[in-house]
């Protein structure tokens, strides 16, 4: 159950918080070359479905994932806040292209990962990529962003540039052991313009009207459920039915199907022969025992109840959500004419 555990919080918090990383990638600097075979930077036939429209998970949604973002809101109000954040900083005589939102998208639409959420799910994806993510989805698109000064970074994030503390005696410079860069706050004006509150990563958050809520805690109630139905006489019986499917197809001790991927995974990310027959044997285990279906409903009224007892919250969290990418469209709308 420790091993159930650590899994379903792991698949309920995959998804990271992209307004984070768009602030990061202010403050940091990507020298890797920018895309330089042709392709898009962004690839949209690259994002993730929605819903489902193949393999054991067609068309399964759960009862959270109405109150998750979509990858595509995420990606809009990231770059409505990026351009919002360029502005900003064109104001204060700083020329500064940000990285273009949405060029690594995750396997899935959200931090449900229905996919794989009950283990290898798509049979025509396992017989070519095994337990791997197909190939697009392993590159990354490295984009270029300069270093920025000193100043540069007051300007965009309403504070100085992060120094390291002083390394304890005997512990180098850069460890672990240093702990997070420390920051001041940032001088009062630049160029003869005030700074804004938060600098323009604040400024771009107020004018989209983004909340720092808390960002987990329908991840936190979906990996709480994921766990909860483990413990259902129901769940457990397909799951040990499954386990014996597998048992027969000469895949000894897997007591469930995180095992099975934990051993199908490669090092290298390329699928070996072996590696694929395990894949398409827990699929057609699954498929043979009904588990996604057994398992998906057990969930579901899992969810349910989550939602009954936490209405207001989540209705407050999806409020919000409608409101922010709401304003991000407006703001690409105004920013393209």
């Amino acid at each position: 159950m420790k091993h159930i555990k650590r899994t379903a919080t792991a698949v309920a918090l995959a998804t990271s918080a992209l307004l984070v990383s768009a602030c990061s990638a202010g403050t940091t600097a990507d020298t890797a070359d920018n895309v330089a075979d042709g392709k898009p930077i962004v690839n949209k036939e690259n994002w993730p479905e929605k819903i489902p429209t193949s393999g054991l998970t067609k068309d399964l949604t759960l009862p959270l994932e109405a109150y998750m973002a979509s990858y595509e809101d995420q990606v809009t109000v990231e770059q409505a806040a990026n351009e919002l954040q360029q502005s900003c900083m064109k104001d204060y005589g700083i020329d500064l292209t940000l990285p273009r939102a949405g060029a690594n998208p995750p396997p899935s639409d959200n931090d449900a990962n229905i996919e794989r959420r009950y283990g290898l799910t798509d049979r025509a994806q396992a017989e070519k990529y095994g337990y791997e993510l197909p190939p697009a989805l392993q590159e990354h698109t490295k984009q270029t962003m300069r270093d920025l000064s000193g100043v540069e970074v007051e300007v965009l994030t309403g504070h100085t540039k992060p120094e390291l503390p002083q390394a304890p005696e005997g512990v180098k410079t850069g460890s672990a052991f240093t702990g997070p860069g420390q920051t001041k706050p940032a001088r009062a004006e630049y160029n003869g313009k005030k700074l804004r509150a938060g600098g323009c990563i604040g400024w771009s958050k107020a004018q989209l009207g983004v909340k720092e809520a808390d960002p987990t805690f329908v991840a936190q109630l979906a990996g709480d459920s994921l766990v909860q139905s483990m413990k259902d006489d129901k769940v457990i019986k397909a799951i040990a039915a499954w386990s014996s499917c597998m048992d027969g197809k000469g895949h000894k001790g897997l007591a469930d199907p995180y095992k099975a991927m934990d051993q199908g995974v490669t090092h290298d990310g390329k699928p070996s022969q072996e590696s694929i027959a395990l894949a398409v044997d827990d699929i057609d285990c699954k498929k043979q025992t009904d588990l996604v279906k057994i398992w998906s409903e057990v969930e579901s009224a899992i969810q349910n109840k989550q939602i009954t007892d936490n209405k207001s919250r989540l209705t407050g969290i999806k409020e919000q959500h409608g409101t922010e990418v709401a304003a991000a469209r407006k703001q690409m709308a105004a920013s393209a004419q």
